[in-house]
């Protein structure tokens, strides 16, 4: 009898630590592990001078490291994205930025074979609490982040190299697809979840805060230069939203994950202004201020920008007053 008791009670504490295992298995917010993904072999092109490219770089002038991965074993149907037409590109952001003191050097660009499943991947995890009328855009994104998905973490650790400034360093990932989810409403007080197939994706601070780690704070995604508007712009706009650290918005045009407009580089359209003063959003004031820059000393080493506080929100104390200060928009009818 004892004995049988004895079972019972191992049967019965095997049977909760069953369920407890699949429980936690079909509980989306679990820690889960993830496999440990091979770094990429990466290797420079010799084809593309950097040399060259930094000819005209001038000592003690605030300056924007940025370096290019390149995967050499794209799907042989991918052409939105070539070697030259990404250089031309970063060729036409070093020229959108000269008029702001901002020059842009080119560490390197390399090649080599990245895992096929990060050719395309989502971005971040699909968010759960809409924007409503009562904080504005950055308040809320500093109080419900965004969060990089597993996939993505796994794909960003096995591309970046190690290095003490990755911090501090820009990082041009040439990718197939990335996808960014939204809420967007829907009708009443309904939200639906969307997702944007993105030509650029710069996963920026005043979006991720601290939710993004450290060493990999600098991702650009690039994964469409097709069209002249696009490779003209798309890294210039994108190394804006991480070095001015705003989302699309324009004078007295408020952010949005969408705002069409002329005149300036952070909204789209054909505009390439980086305004400055309260009126431009303090976008020029911003710019200067950001941790992404330094400039190069005499002795060769570099003198850094302060860097983020508080991870990197909009309202970051580094800005000072240099933010603008709006109310939230009313998502749905006031008489919900």
């Amino acid at each position: 009898m004892k004995n049988l008791v004895y079972i019972s009670v191992a049967l019965l504490l095997w049977n909760c630590t069953e369920k407890l295992k699949q429980s936690e298995n079909s509980n989306p917010d679990a820690t889960v592990d993830r496999v440990a993904v091979p770094a990429v072999i990466w290797n420079k092109v010799d084809t593309v001078d950097v040399a060259d490219f930094n000819g005209d770089l001038q000592a003690g002038k605030l300056t924007l490291d940025v370096g290019v991965y390149f995967p050499s074993n794209l799907d042989p149907g991918f052409n939105k994205v070539t070697l030259p037409r990404i250089i031309e590109s970063i060729q036409a952001a070093k020229e959108i930025y000269a008029p702001t003191g901002v020059q842009i050097n080119l560490l390197w660009v390399k090649t080599g074979k990245v895992d096929p499943r990060f050719f395309s991947i989502q971005a971040n995890e699909t968010p759960g609490v809409p924007k409503t009328e009562y904080v504005n855009m950055y308040e809320h994104m500093k109080r419900h982040p965004s969060e990089l998905t597993e996939e993505t973490k796994s794909a960003i650790e096995s591309i970046i190299e190690p290095h003490p400034d990755n911090h501090r360093t820009m990082y041009l990932i040439v990718l197939q697809d990335v996808f960014f989810p939204f809420l967007e409403v829907a009708e009443g007080r309904n939200w639906m979840i969307k997702s944007v197939r993105t030509g650029g994706l710069s996963f920026p601070t005043y979006s991720y805060c601290n939710t993004i780690p450290a060493p990999y704070r600098g991702i650009i995604t690039i994964t469409n230069l097709s069209r002249p508007d696009r490779y003209r712009r798309t890294v210039a706009h994108e190394i804006g939203h991480k070095a001015i650290n705003v989302s699309h918005e324009y004078n007295e045009i408020n952010p949005e994950n969408e705002v069409f407009a002329e005149g300036g580089l952070m909204v789209y359209g054909q505009g390439e202004e980086i305004p400055s003063g309260e009126k431009g959003r303090w976008h020029l004031e911003r710019l200067h201020l950001s941790p992404f820059l330094y400039k190069l000393n005499d002795n060769g080493t570099k003198e850094w920008n302060p860097d983020y506080q508080e991870g990197g929100h909009y309202y970051d104390p580094i800005y000072g007053d240099k933010v603008v200060h709006f109310s939230g928009v009313p998502e749905i009818d006031k008489d919900w």
